[in-house]
C-alpha cells in the first residue's frame, strides 16, 4: 500500500468521524427542540403551581442539618418562593429559591473554649452567613478564649435547572437541601424528562419522600437482590429454628439428668434403709 492510499484512508476516517459528530449534534439539537425546550416550559409551569399551593397551604416543615463542631442547625421552611425562567434561542434556565429561618430556640446553646475551636466554629458560621457567635472572654492580647454559640439567621435553599441544545440534556443542581453548603447534582436524558420526573422534583423541593437521587436498578439486578434477600431470610429462619431446637434439646437433657439424679438419690436411700433393717433384725435375734 502506497502513501496515497494511506492518506486517502486517513481522510475517509476523519470524514466519517466528522459525519458522526455532525449527526450527534443534530440529534442533540432535535432532542432539545422536541423534548427539552417544551419540557422546561412544562417544568416551570409545574413548579409555579407547586409553589403557589405551598405558599397558600404553608405546611409546617423543619429541617435539621448537622454542622461539625457545633451540632444540629434547625431550619423552618418559610414558603416564600422566588421562581424565574430565562430563555435563549438554544437554552433555558429555571431558578428557584426560598429562605429558611433558623429556629434559634431549638438550636444548641454551646460554650466553646480555646482560640482554635472558636476560630473553627466562627469560620463555619461566617462561611454560611450564620450569626450567633458571642465572645465572652479574651486574653490580654485580645485573643478570644471563650465564646457562647447559638445559631441565628437564615439559610437559602436554591435549585437551578439548565437545558441546552449543545449538550442535549437537563442538569439539576440543588444547594443547601440536604446539607448546609452542600450541593446535589443530576443529569437527565431527554427520554427521562417527563411528568414523573417533575413529580420527583416537586417532592424533593417540598421535602417529601422521593426517589430523585436514588438510581433505578435494572430489573435483572433487582431480581438478583430480591432472590439474595429471600435466601438470607431462609438462612436466618433455619438458623433460628436450629438454635431453638438445640436449646430445647439441652433443656430436655438437663431435665432428664435432674430426674436421674433424684432417682439415684432415692435408690441410695432405699438401699440404706434396707441395710439398717437387716442390722436391726440381727440385734433382735441376739436378744
Amino acid at each position: 500500500m502506497g502513501l496515497l492510499d494511506d492518506l486517502e484512508q486517513e481522510a475517509q476516517r476523519r470524514k466519517a468521524g466528522a459525519d458522526d459528530q455532525d449527526r450527534a449534534k443534530q440529534e442533540r439539537e432535535a432532542a432539545y427542540r422536541t423534548q427539552l425546550e417544551p419540557g422546561m416550559a412544562a417544568l416551570h409551569e409545574y413548579l409555579s403551581k407547586l409553589t403557589q399551593n405551598l405558599s397558600f397551604i404553608k405546611p409546617k416543615k423543619t429541617l435539621r442539618h448537622a454542622l461539625p463542631g457545633y451540632g444540629d442547625i434547625v431550619l423552618q421552611v418559610e414558603h416564600e418562593y422566588d421562581l424565574k425562567i430565562q430563555s435563549q434561542p438554544a437554552s433555558k434556565e429555571i431558578r428557584l429559591s426560598f429562605p429558611c429561618p433558623i429556629l434559634t430556640e431549638e438550636c444548641p446553646n454551646v460554650e466553646v473554649l480555646g482560640a482554635t475551636k472558636i476560630k473553627t466554629v466562627a469560620g463555619a458560621f461566617q462561611r454560611f452567613h450564620i450569626g450567633g457567635v458571642t465572645i465572652t472572654k479574651k486574653d490580654a492580647n485580645g485573643e478570644a478564649l471563650a465564646a457562647n454559640v447559638r445559631a441565628r439567621g437564615r439559610i437559602t435553599l436554591s435549585a437551578v435547572f439548565n437545558a441546552d441544545a449543545e449538550s442535549g440534556v437537563v442538569r439539576l443542581q440543588f444547594a443547601n437541601f440536604d446539607q448546609i453548603g452542600g450541593q446535589q447534582t443530576k443529569t437527565i436524558a431527554p427520554d427521562q424528562f417527563n411528568e414523573t420526573l417533575y413529580d420527583e422534583i416537586g417532592r424533593y423541593v417540598a421535602r417529601e419522600p422521593n426517589n430523585l437521587f436514588r438510581e433505578a436498578l435494572p430489573d435483572d439486578y433487582r431480581k438478583q437482590l430480591r432472590t439474595k434477600v429471600q435466601q438470607e431470610e431462609m438462612k436466618r429462619r433455619w438458623e433460628t429454628q436450629m438454635a431453638q431446637r438445640q436449646r430445647d434439646e439441652l433443656a430436655e437433657m438437663e431435665r432428664q439428668q435432674g430426674l436421674a439424679g433424684k432417682l439415684t438419690k432415692v435408690v441410695d436411700q432405699v438401699k440404706a434403709g434396707s441395710l439398717f433393717d437387716k442390722l436391726r433384725g440381727l440385734v433382735k435375734k441376739d436378744k
